[in-house]
């Protein structure tokens, strides 16, 4: 299938009437001109997680979105396929994709930067033709610095995820189930053919014969 990559920018007011860039999704060559903040650590060490950025950034499938101050990239958001280890990679479906890692520095939280990136990534109609899921777990949530409790770091997530009309769906998968703030997200695009969405409906729920 087609996986259409449209490049799209806005700039953020910053500080000293400077601005942050918003833009993507950002091909390999100009990720690899760049640095990662040194906050960027909720996945992996900065260095792994840059690696990672322009491995995603390769695929066919991948997109990658960032937030970047001059030549730093200050936040980010990746889109690729699921896991293969994952129950949402087992119809080997074409047009599921994962809206995976959201990150943003310490320092550049108080801008609207998540919502600026998962909006430009749906910009012209990118993601029209594949249906875009996000798994939140509680425990990848920096309920730490953020001082919020887990029910309003689950009500901040979805508000954000919102933002881009997805919604909740019910789901048996047992990661998710394991704890009540834990949620599957998801978003139909309009072109996604009936029959894909059973598809996924299938993989949402494995265990419907078992009650």
């Amino acid at each position: 299938m087609e996986h259409m990559k449209r490049y799209h920018s806005r700039l953020v007011p910053y500080r000293n009437s400077t601005a942050l860039v918003v833009e993507g999704p950002v091909p390999p060559e100009q990720l690899k001109q760049l640095r990662m903040h040194p906050d960027l650590d909720a996945f992996r060490r900065p260095k792994e997680q840059f690696e990672a950025l322009i491995e995603i950034a390769e695929l066919p499938e991948g997109r990658i979105i960032i937030s970047r101050h001059e030549d730093e990239i200050v936040g980010y958001v990746t889109f690729h396929y699921p896991d293969e280890m994952e129950r949402w990679s087992q119809g080997h479906m074409e047009d599921l994709i994962e809206l995976g890692a959201i990150e943003v520095a310490d320092d550049y939280r108080s801008f609207g930067l998540g919502k600026h990136m998962i909006r430009l990534a749906f910009e012209d109609g990118q993601l029209e033709n594949v249906i875009t899921f996000t798994t939140e777990y509680y425990w990848h949530w920096d309920l730490e610095k953020s001082k919020l409790s887990v029910w309003d770091y689950r009500k901040m997530m979805e508000k954000l995820m919102k933002s881009v009309d997805m919604v909740w769906f019910a789901t048996d998968d047992p990661e998710i189930c394991s704890h009540p703030a834990n949620c599957l997200m998801v978003r139909i695009g309009k072109n996604v053919p009936l029959a894909s969405v059973e598809q996924f409906d299938r993989i949402r729920f494995q265990q419907r014969f078992m009650y």
